[in-house]
């Protein structure tokens, strides 16, 4: 590792400390020629796949749609950022787990759904009624009570 401040590759690493779960490494350098010390942050890379919009298009995997639209569910809920935070990241991780290439906004739009229900109801509701773009209040109220029974046998088995 090259010193930032005077550029020598003899650096020595002084401290390190895992964050976030174990997915980083913080670690505290000093360089031998210089003796400043400086920090570096180790993590993991991981390619994400594609998103298959509704309409055929793909597009790169970005985070910060699914945080928006979870944490917009939450307004005005007593449901902190960590919370929504961690929703997100268990959807990245699924969405890593089904180890395609590909998956569609209708598989994540599931995802974010189910995390939701047990999360907030009222967020669910919010979320899917927007994500499911119902037409009417008996078209929402059917889908919902179809998916608490799938939900519910989901559950069972």
């Amino acid at each position: 590792m090259k010193c930032p401040f005077c550029q020598q590759s003899e650096t020595k690493v002084v401290d390190s400390r895992l964050l976030k779960e174990g997915q980083s490494v913080r670690r505290r350098r000093k360089c031998e020629s210089c003796e400043k010390r400086f920090t570096t942050y180790e993590t993991i890379e991981i390619s994400m796949p594609n998103i298959v919009k509704l309409d055929g298009r793909r597009e790169p995997y970005k985070p910060e749609k699914i945080y928006s639209g979870i944490e917009k569910a939450c307004q005005k809920r007593p449901v902190s950022t960590e919370q929504v935070e961690r929703v997100v990241e268990n959807i990245e991780k699924c969405i890593l787990d089904i180890s395609s290439k590909e998956v569609s906004t209708n598989d994540i739009g599931k995802l974010a759904m189910m995390y939701l229900r047990n999360l907030d109801p009222v967020a669910y509701i919010r979320f899917a009624s927007v994500y499911r773009k119902f037409q009417d209040v008996e078209e929402f109220v059917n889908d919902l009570q179809h998916d608490e029974e799938t939900f519910n046998t989901t559950m069972r088995e």
